[in-house]
This record gives structure tokens, C-alpha cells and sequence, in this order.
């Protein structure tokens, strides 16, 4: 019987064992999306104690603590930091077989070097000796990126954001690379006439752009955009339930946005389109500039209206959607490729299900340009755990190419995350050491192992043109 997460945890085989210690494991991290707070990468921020850094903002946390019977003023609310702490750790040991039972304990490891099991009984001396570290310079928020070997991050960021901390960790020198990723979701949310147009009146601000019709809006929007590039940007993302893909008219488009920009409730057909143009802009945007564009599909968001009403968003109410998305999707990329106006994409589905369809989608677009130029992108969400990573690396492995991946991702607010990509190295390192032991591919290392470590870096490297 092997002990709980020795050196050998997850790899299941010799093969596997060599592929990772000899390979990958000591690959720098490129996270390419993530949503740290880029002010706390500026401002280099010390961290009080261990709730601020590993259960503030963290719905993933709070899902099971409310799913063991915590009272939501332990997750989110008023109880002091080490209440909500020895809630977490009442709540960990229920946690068997979910991947949170893995990453809390991987992350205790690293970087803290604790070895002990969360639970009650060991609550007050962990707290205690992780935030004494966390008290020293050695573990600010820029330290810890450089004990985890981290090369670089894209953080998720508003067109209007002025992008100062991001330009102030690069003048300070920082050599960790803190890089924006544009996400405009915001200027395409037209079915509230009443946020869309608040959300207008900053853009203005932003771009010092008056906008009053639509050639305004997106005059508006490329000001921003140029302003992101300037500023390292190279990647944009979108968050949307399916992609929307509407015959539209120019003149449709231009009278849609007047009637929003007066206030007036849109009809769904008009939403529909809107979001379509505004698709079709951003993806334009992206392709002049080379830019990645990356779409996460799937999501359910703000099931409890109740919870909506108190918390608001993001606080772990979200689920696995059943949109269609396969025609939309064809619809979008076959007008831009058609166009020659396909920049490098790579998209995300929330929903298990959807995993060859999206294997077979990008392998619809690639067209010999770029290698890997449409990418199926990791395991996302509610997916990024053992089987759900094991599941996407199958399905493009069996319907594309598993050597062109750019692999994995934190999707994290947190700095004690990046431990998601040493999880993801043994999975992968498992799945290919088991081939090479099964006789389904060559025992070769140096055949393999380069393609290890190629997914673990080398790829990602090489297609964002960092």
C-alpha cells in the first residue's frame, strides 16, 4: 500500500515515475489565465495570516463547507479569520475523493512545507506555523511566485482597468512576467440596458472617447485594446454561456445599440445579435494584433437568486450549463475563416459532455499556419480534477494532437494554486507511463519525455510568443 501523497503520487507506474521526476516536474510555470488580483502583485502584498490568503474569495471552499453544514458567516461573512480557518478544517476531512482533499494538502506542502493532515486537531498548529511564514518576507506575494517557479501569469482584467499594477511590478523590476488578458464581457452585456450603460459611461472615462453611437463603441473599444497591447497584453478570454453566432446587418447593429443607449429593453433576438457583432469585432481586434483568443463555455451562473440577492456574484452558485454550442460555434469561426480573420483560439467547455465535440471542433479551423493553431483547452472549473483532466487529455489525445497542447492552468484568485500544475504533470506523466508499460506507445524517454515536458511548458511558450 503506498502512503498518502509520497513522491509518487498518482504515478502508477515506473514509466510514469521517470517521465515525471526526469521530465516535467521541475518545468517553469507559464499560467496563462488566472484571475489574481494584479494589485497584490504590485503592491507585493504580505498576507495577515492564512484565511486572507487560501479562503478569502475562494467559492470553491465555501461549496463544501455549506455542503458539510457551515453557516454561510463562516465562508463569507462576519466570523473572525481563524473561525472561518477552523470551519475549513472541520470541513476538510469530509472532503475524501474530492479534489479539494488533494490541493489543500498539496498546498500545504508547497510552499509552506507542512506535511500534516488538516483536521481539527491539527488546526491551531497549522494556522499557526503558515502564518508566521506568511509574516515574513519570504512569503510575500512575489515571493512565492518565485519559490513556485513561476515564469509568468496572465491575469483577467476589464477594459477600462488602468493596468497600473501591472506596469508597476514590470518598472520594479519584477521578473516574473505580470501580463493583462482582455476580457470584455461587460461591453457585450446589453439585456440590462441599466448596468450596460453605467458600464458605457466608465468606458468613456477609460478611453476619453464620447460614445454616442456604435462606430463610437468600438472606436472606443480599439483605443483600449491598443492601450492593452502596449501593456503586454497578447491573450483575450471570454466567459459566455454559448457562443452566439446571429446573422446580422451593420444598419441592425447600429439601431440595436441606439435603442439601448436610450434605455429601452432589448427584445432576445436583439440581444442575440448584438452579442454576435460584438463577437465578431472582438475577434477581429484579437487576429490584427495576433493575439490568443480563448472562450469558456458552459457556465450556469447565480442558480440561488436568493444568495445573488446577498452576495452577489462569484461566491460559489454557479454549475455545469446544457447549452448548445456546437452550430454556434461553426457558425462563428467558419465567417472568420472565411475572412482569413481567425486568430489562434482555444476553447474550454464546462460541461463533460462536450469533450469530442470540442476535440473535433478545433480540428475544423486548423489550417497548417500555425501548429496547434486551435487548441481544446484544459479542464476547466468543475473539470479540473483527476477524471476531469484525464477525460480532456483522452478526447484530444484520441481526436487531435495531445503533442501540441499547451496545458495547464491555475484559473485561480489564489497564490497557493500553483501546485494545480504539478497535479496536472502527474496525471499526464501517469497516462503516458502506462502507455509506454501497456506496449501502446514506444519506450522511448526521450520521445516521450520531451513531449511531457513540451505540455508542461515548452508548448505554451512557443505558441503565445512569450
Amino acid at each position: 500500500m503506498k502512503s498518502f501523497m509520497d513522491e509518487n503520487f498518482l504515478l502508477q507506474s515506473k514509466a510514469a515515475e521517470e517521465l515525471y521526476h526526469g521530465y516535467a516536474k521541475d518545468m517553469p510555470i507559464i499560467d496563462y489565465h488566472c484571475h489574481l488580483p494584479p494589485e497584490e502583485v504590485g503592491n507585493d502584498r504580505q498576507f495577515e495570516n492564512l484565511t486572507k490568503i487560501w479562503l478569502d474569495g475562494d467559492h470553491y471552499k465555501w461549496r463544501a463547507m455549506r455542503a458539510a453544514g457551515v453557516d454561510e458567516k463562516y465562508c463569507t461573512g462576519n466570523a473572525s479569520d481563524y473561525e472561518k480557518f477552523e470551519k475549513w478544517a472541520q470541513t476538510v476531512p469530509q472532503t475524501l475523493r474530492n479534489p479539494l482533499y488533494h490541493w489543500t494538502h498539496m498546498e500545504l506542502r508547497r510552499p509552506f512545507g507542512i506535511n500534516k493532515l488538516l483536521n481539527p486537531g491539527s488546526a491551531k498548529d497549522i494556522y499557526e506555523e503558515a502564518t508566521a511564514k506568511l509574516n515574513t518576507p519570504e512569503f510575500s506575494a512575489r515571493n512565492i511566485m518565485r519559490k513556485m517557479k513561476v515564469e509568468l501569469v496572465c491575469t483577467t482584467d476589464d477594459p477600462i482597468d488602468n493596468l497600473k499594477h501591472h506596469i508597476k511590478a514590470r518598472k520594479d523590476g519584477f521578473e516574473v512576467k505580470v501580463l493583462p488578458t482582455w476580457r470584455p464581457d461587460k461591453a457585450m452585456m446589453v439585456e440590462n440596458p441599466e448596468s450596460f450603460n453605467a458600464y458605457i459611461e466608465k468606458l468613456e472615462k477609460a478611453s476619453k472617447t464620447s460614445i454616442t453611437k456604435f462606430d463610437d463603441l468600438i472606436a472606443a473599444l480599439r483605443k483600449r485594446h491598443d492601450f492593452f497591447h502596449e501593456n503586454g497584453c497578447r491573450l483575450s478570454d471570454h466567459g459566455l454561456e454559448t457562443m452566439y453566432a446571429e446573422d446580422f446587418t451593420d444598419h441592425e447593429i447600429k439601431t440595436i445599440f441606439s435603442k439601448v443607449r436610450s434605455g429601452k429593453l432589448l427584445n432576445p433576438s436583439d440581444v442575440m445579435k448584438f452579442k454576435s457583432a460584438m463577437l465578431i469585432h472582438f475577434a477581429i481586434m484579437d487576429h490584427e494584433k495576433g493575439w490568443v483568443q480563448q472562450f469558456h463555455l458552459g457556465a450556469l451562473r447565480n442558480n440561488s437568486t436568493r444568495m445573488f440577492n446577498q452576495l452577489g456574484a462569484d461566491k460559489g452558485f454557479d454549475s455545469i450549463g446544457d447549452f448548445e454550442i456546437a452550430k454556434p460555434l461553426s457558425r462563428f469561426f467558419d465567417k472568420l475563416d472565411l475572412g482569413n480573420r481567425l486568430t489562434k483560439t482555444i476553447l474550454y467547455n464546462l460541461n463533460p459532455r462536450d469533450n469530442e465535440l470540442i476535440a473535433t471542433m478545433v480540428g475544423n479551423f486548423n489550417d497548417g499556419t500555425v501548429a496547434g493553431k486551435m487548441q481544446f483547452g484544459s479542464g476547466w472549473w468543475f473539470l479540473d480534477q483527476k477524471d476531469g483532466m484525464i477525460r480532456q487529455l483522452n478526447a484530444l489525445s484520441s481526436l487531435g494532437l495531445l503533442s501540441r497542447f499547451v496545458g495547464m492552468l491555475t484559473d485561480s484568485r489564489s497564490f497557493l494554486s500553483y501546485p494545480r500544475h504539478d497535479y496536472f504533470r502527474r496525471i499526464l506523466c501517469n497516462l503516458l507511463g502506462a502507455d509506454m508499460e501497456n506496449g501502446e506507445i514506444p519506450n522511448d524517454f526521450d520521445l516521450v519525455g520531451s513531449m511531457a515536458k513540451d505540455i508542461s511548458y515548452n508548448n505554451a511558450k512557443e505558441y503565445f510568443g512569450f
